[in-house]
């Protein structure tokens, strides 16, 4: 497979979650991704358990870093400076999820590294931000759910505030960085001048809230939380119970609903006034759930999923083993064997991007200074620099 981004090289200086996702989505399409990680322990998430495969890995790290390469690198060293110079000269763009205050201070800024190459682009995604109050402050991804009112309106109505059961701010975050570098590059490519990019976790959360924010910023409209995890404005779309466990039906569109009373033999709802326009089934929520509760109580999920399949947006509701083990899934190709030196047997969840209808391939994450020597042999430096280097713990 010839990937969409071989030839680009990104260096990232990244740990943990958001920073590790978005270049990892850009090593899987097949851009060189060099994480520049300190000499002693690297990136944070080697040392993130459970489940190790040895010393400074696990399977916490191997979920966020596929395809990338490791080089050990002090930043901090006049000798660590050079190098990271001396690879930026090969480089299309620089990232990381330095707090706010570090970029500046480790030298990963434009100003810094566009002395060297004017068409370098520099991304940075921090947890608020550079330049303000908080640029100094740390954050992870449930602060920024908090902040950003994702706790507020998750859950059932008399439940305490709920988090999303993943770090999606994190995942989210990390996309924008990769989609961030990418337009960064192709500026670079145009003008021949690159550039710093900014993405704050907290600015990415709350630009996820998209149309409830809309609603409030223009009609003062709060948002609470519904029942059964419902739509704010549109019924049914919502959970329902059935005699083993629960179904989401989603009847966003009138001839949804149509379809739906038909498939459950429940057509006569449609004349009911209650439930004959969409204002009014809204109105009437409540009466209209312990309807359709009572008819989808009457099968399991799999027999609902059968009937309405392709005719009105359904699902089931898995849990985390159930979802891994869809059988639909596994023939889309969602799971993948990614051998690693202390697992043969690794499986990694493959890239949701298709080229050609094919998977993304993937490698196994490396180790801590894997490529270390290699990617200094690239540069120059023959092994007797090389050795002096590590003696001195530069590298």
């Amino acid at each position: 497979m010839t990937l969409p981004l071989a030839g680009l090289r990104i260096l990232s200086l990244e740990q943990y979650g958001a920073g590790p996702y978005g270049t990892m989505c850009l090593a899987q399409m097949g851009a060189d991704v060099i994480k520049l990680e300190p000499p002693r322990g690297g990136d944070s998430s080697r040392a993130t358990g459970p489940y190790f495969l040895g010393a400074d890995d696990s399977l916490f790290y191997q979920t966020f870093n596929l395809s990338k390469r490791s080089l050990t690198l002090d930043l901090k060293t006049r000798d660590g400076q050079a190098i990271l110079h001396r690879l930026v000269e090969t480089a299309d763009a620089v990232t990381n999820n330095a707090r706010g205050d570090q970029p500046e201070k480790l030298g990963l800024t434009h100003a810094a590294l566009g002395k060297v190459k004017p068409s370098i682009v520099c991304v940075h995604a921090s947890a608020y931000g550079r330049g303000n109050a908080r640029e100094s402050w740390p954050g992870y991804d449930y602060l920024m759910q908090a902040e950003a009112g994702f706790l507020a309106l998750t859950g059932e109505p008399d439940a305490p505030p709920t988090r999303f059961g993943l770090s999606m701010v994190d995942f989210m975050t990390g996309q924008m960085l990769a989609t961030a570098t990418l337009a960064g590059i192709l500026q670079a490519r145009a003008t021949g001048r690159g550039g710093d990019f900014d993405i704050a976790l907290l600015e990415a959360a709350l630009h996820q809230t998209s149309y409830p924010a809309t609603w409030y910023l223009n009609e003062g409209h709060a948002t609470g939380r519904s029942p059964r995890s419902a739509h704010p404005s549109v019924t049914p779309s919502q959970l329902f119970r059935t005699s083993d466990g629960w179904i989401f039906v989603m009847a966003q569109l009138p001839k949804f609903w149509d379809r739906l009373t038909d498939a459950i033999g429940a057509p006569g709802l449609r004349a009911d006034p209650r439930f004959a326009a969409m204002g009014d089934r809204l109105e009437n929520r409540a009466q209209l759930t312990a309807i359709l509760d009572d008819i989808f109580m009457q099968a399991p999920t799999a027999h609902w999923i059968e009937r309405l399949g392709g005719q009105c947006p359904v699902a089931p509701v898995h849990d985390l083993a159930q979802a891994l083990t869809n059988s639909f899934i596994h023939q889309r190709g969602m799971v993948m064997d990614v051998p690693h030196p202390a697992r043969p047997d690794m499986r990694a969840l493959a890239s949701p991007i298709l080229v050609d209808g094919a998977r993304l391939p993937a490698r196994h994450a490396p180790a801590l200074g894997a490529d270390t020597g290699d990617i200094l042999a690239e540069l120059g430096f023959d092994s007797r620099a090389v050795a002096d280097l590590r003696a001195r713990g530069v590298v």
